[in-house]
């Protein structure tokens, strides 16, 4: 079954240059493992929530709205799908996520329709 993994984290987290690069290199590895044990399907980091345009349409009117829907203190930062047995597998991989001990991962089933 593919399972959806979130990961939200503060944008404003403060890093230097070294804890940057020490931590892309804890994402790389995890991104392996995932990869190794055959489980990763996609997953991509996204730009900041500034860069988002929320997209609503009232009265036939399509509205743009520069930045995220809600104004929160984490945000969407990336994503994984993966393709595992179980909900237990899945949040296994959840929380071996490098930003798990300082913001939060959500895991979510996937739908899967078939289609004629």
């Amino acid at each position: 079954m593919k399972y959806l993994i979130m990961l939200y984290d503060r944008e404003d987290r403060p890093q230097s240059e070294d804890e940057q690069a020490a931590e892309m290199q804890r994402w790389f590895a995890y991104t392996d493992d995932m990869r190794r044990a055959g489980v990763h399907v996609a997953g991509e980091a996204l730009l900041p929530s500034s860069t988002a345009t929320t997209v609503r349409i009232r009265n036939d009117e399509t509205l743009l709205t520069d930045g995220p829907f809600a104004e929160t203190k984490e945000v969407l930062g990336g994503y994984y799908v993966v393709d595992v047995e179980d909900l237990d597998t899945a949040v296994h991989w959840a929380a071996r996520a490098p930003s798990t001990p300082y913001g939060s991962t959500e895991v979510r089933p996937v739908m899967e329709f078939e289609q004629e």
